[in-house]
């Protein structure tokens, strides 16, 4: 039998990918584009939509850097509320691990789970850098060393947390005047470095036990974190190649943790331009592309490996002959694409390579350098690609990120999914009501051991 596929869609987030200037691009604050995005990728049985979060705005040179969306509402209250207008899609949420306390997130999580019927998920993310942590108490506290270990730990009280309730505790016997079979429910106490907390959990076990459970690191620490507690890797490698390397590398740290290579979902980012031909995606791919790095956009790119006002340089010419200033970042603060260059002068150098060998401006080579569209072509050849990727054990699947929110997963919902379902590698439907029951994933009992999804 071949594998099913697992397909989630993405909220774009505050970044270049979302083409906000286009006519078709809606409100990134206003409830209706979160509600219309949600209840088309319910439309199509995707397993869940997902949301970044950022806590803090970006800024460059000093101001807010505003070529890109500026400002998003609260995640756990976006979530909540298309609670309520959707019936089976996952919600999952980014919540930082750095900055909030344990008792609040798993309050909110379980709490999202029960009004949802059991469809939470968390994107467990750690940071570390002060700017950030200047919006928090903790500001610039944090070690950089230290944001594996306190995540671990957070996660760890919080899991303990959901699990000081067995689920049989209330019993609300109307004849007997009975409410608790229990007397002390919820009771947990957890003391290490990081946490010292004590006391009664107040919200009952949640339809799902616990939310399941999404991780985005890709450094080595953070690949065993995941193999370690994770349901899902939300991935970066979105190619075939990168793809199979990172999956295997990830499953295959997993019996160390005493999990089995079902136990954790890999899947990948992954963009999409549809066309009627091949011809006519690859045209308008090239024109996405280009709303995405407008002239002032490849500058600020430009600026930020160069670590320096480039506010002058012509877009349509060379790169600068000037080396990238070494050290710390100022000019891009809280992006942490930033820290990925981690040799500038080695980079820029390859970026004059390329630009030399091919004959491309600065803003060509920045649009080549930061990210093509992950799958382009006709409905046809996309349905092709995704099977065969996750096929050849590149990944379990993949979150689609559109380039327009909020009508940009309806193009892939009608003529995509409808291809991958005839070939049985996609559900017709859904067959349960949780988010655990989509993804194949086991229900966790309190004693951390695993029963098959109801």
């Amino acid at each position: 039998m071949p594998k099913q596929i697992h397909l989630a869609a993405h909220f774009p987030g505050v970044n270049n990918t979302t083409v906000w200037s286009d006519p078709a691009s809606g409100s990134h604050i206003e409830f209706d584009s979160f509600r219309e995005f949600a209840q088309v990728a319910e439309r199509g049985k995707l397993d869940f939509i997902f949301l970044a979060e950022g806590l803090r705005l970006r800024e460059q040179n000093d101001r807010i850097y505003d070529l890109d969306v500026v400002g998003r509402p609260d995640t756990f209250t976006v979530l909540a509320a298309l609670a309520a207008v959707t019936d089976r899609i996952g919600l999952t949420g980014t919540i930082n691990s750095t900055f909030n306390e344990p008792y609040e997130v798993a309050r909110q999580f379980a709490s999202l789970d029960h009004l949802s019927g059991g469809r939470a998920a968390w994107n467990v993310v750690t940071s570390w850098d002060a700017f950030t942590g200047e919006n928090f108490r903790r500001g610039g506290f944090l070690a950089q060393g230290d944001r594996y270990d306190r995540a671990r730990s957070f996660l760890q009280t919080a899991t303990e947390l959901f699990d000081s309730w067995r689920g049989d505790e209330v019993v609300a016997d109307k004849d007997s005047g009975t409410f608790l079979a229990d007397p002390h429910p919820g009771a947990f106490a957890h003391r290490d470095r990081f946490f010292d907390i004590a006391g009664q959990f107040d919200v009952p076990r949640s339809p799902q036990g616990r939310p399941v459970i999404f991780q985005a690191g890709d450094s080595d620490e953070g690949r065993d974190f995941a193999a370690a507690s994770a349901d899902a890797i939300f991935s970066r490698h979105s190619t075939l190649e990168a793809g199979q390397a990172f999956y295997a590398d990830v499953k295959g740290r997993l019996p160390k943790f005493g999990r089995s290579r079902d136990e954790l979902l890999i899947l990948p980012a992954a963009t999409f331009v549809l066309g009627d031909t091949e011809d006519e995606a690859a045209e308008l791919a090239q024109e996405v592309r280009l709303a995405q790095v407008s002239p002032a956009t490849a500058i600020k790119f430009l600026e930020q490996l160069w670590n320096r006002d480039l506010s002058d340089h012509d877009p349509d010419g060379p790169l600068p002959s000037v080396d990238p200033v070494v050290g710390e970042n100022t000019i891009a603060r809280g992006r942490a694409s930033v820290r990925m260059h981690r040799d500038p002068v080695a980079t820029a150098a390859e970026w004059r390579a390329k630009a030399e060998a091919e004959g491309l401006t600065t803003r060509e080579l920045i649009v080549e350098v930061t990210g093509r569209q992950s799958f382009i072509g006709t409905p046809q050849t996309v349905a092709d690609t995704i099977d065969r990727y996750v096929q050849a054990d590149a990944s379990d699947g993949f979150i689609l990120v559109p380039h327009l929110t909020p009508g940009g997963m309806a193009p892939f919902v009608d003529r995509v999914v409808p291809l991958l379902q005839e070939r049985g590698v996609f559900r017709a439907d859904y067959e349960g009501t949780t988010l655990r029951d989509h993804l194949g994933l086991p229900l966790r009992h309190t004693d951390g051991a695993s029963a098959a999804a109801s």
